[in-house]
């Protein structure tokens, strides 16, 4: 095995995550190679560094911007859609004009394809054929999304969350599929992320009633502030019960405690 293939095993090494052959492979390099054996050695220092380093906890304002800035992001880019049609119209514009010898020439050949197609663009058949498109596009996304959502990969479920944010009016399925990544998936990240997903249909019906549920299900920390957040953010009062049943459980780390402590004020104001 080479330097360069057995650096590139040095984190799963660091971390476990080697098979018992990856793990054979590494250490059989490291003993022959004295500069991998030197690099494994400082990477080890480090980890072991970062390891005693004390978990940060966000702040209780953390989330709010991250929703202010996710609205700010969706709202820079309908701008930018905006301005490109604009841009595209103006372009447009310029190219019909009877300076230029091509719009000159070929205008009464325009004129006859306009009038053929006026009679279809009346009836609306334009609208209705791009409508019938964009939702065959969401429905796309929506099943690329949900067969994303149960893949083994961490990773690739984060992004099953990720396409599932982007479908504009999600079906019932995709919003459970995103409840049940909330409420039972094995990795808090996946988690994390699709609750924040969840926030951009915080309006739909049973939304916020199925994320007051998955408080009284969840054991994470920074899942438990993320839901804490979310309730506080959409000042859902059916959350008061559930942050009181939370906070008597007993089982909250000191800062989640304070945390449901102190949603549990704003609500009620």
């Amino acid at each position: 095995m080479t330097c360069d293939k057995t650096q590139e095993k040095f984190a799963d090494y660091l971390t476990g995550d080697l098979d018992e052959a990856g793990r054979a492979d590494v250490q059989g390099h490291i003993l022959a190679c004295p500069a991998c054996r030197e690099d494994l050695e400082d990477l080890t220092v480090i980890w072991a560094k970062l390891g005693v380093l004390p978990e940060e906890q966000p702040g209780g304002g953390l989330r709010h911007r991250f929703y202010t800035m996710l609205e700010e992001y969706k709202g820079g880019l309908e701008a930018e859609k905006k301005a490109a049609r604009l841009e595209s119209g103006r372009g447009w514009r310029a190219w019909f004009t009877f300076q230029r010898p091509a719009f000159a020439a070929s205008f009464s050949a325009f004129l006859l394809l306009a009038g053929a197609a006026a009679g279809w663009f009346a009836g609306g058949g334009s609208e209705m054929k791009r409508a019938g498109l964009s939702r065959e596009v969401q429905d796309m996304r929506q099943q690329y999304a949900l067969s994303l959502l149960n893949q083994p990969s961490a990773t690739e479920r984060i992004q099953g969350v990720s396409y599932s944010a982007a479908v504009k009016n999600p079906s019932g399925t995709t919003l459970a599929a995103l409840f049940n990544a909330v409420d039972s998936d094995p990795n808090p990240n996946v988690r994390l992320a699709a609750v924040d997903a969840l926030y951009l249909f915080r309006d739909r019906p049973g939304v916020r009633e199925s994320l007051v549920k998955s408080l009284s299900v969840q054991t994470y920390p920074l899942v438990q502030v993320a839901l804490i957040d979310f309730l506080v953010e959409v000042r859902e009062a059916r959350a008061a019960d559930a942050l009181k049943s939370l906070i008597e459980g007993g089982d909250l780390t000191p800062e989640v405690k304070s945390h449901a402590e102190q949603g549990l004020k704003q609500i009620a104001i």
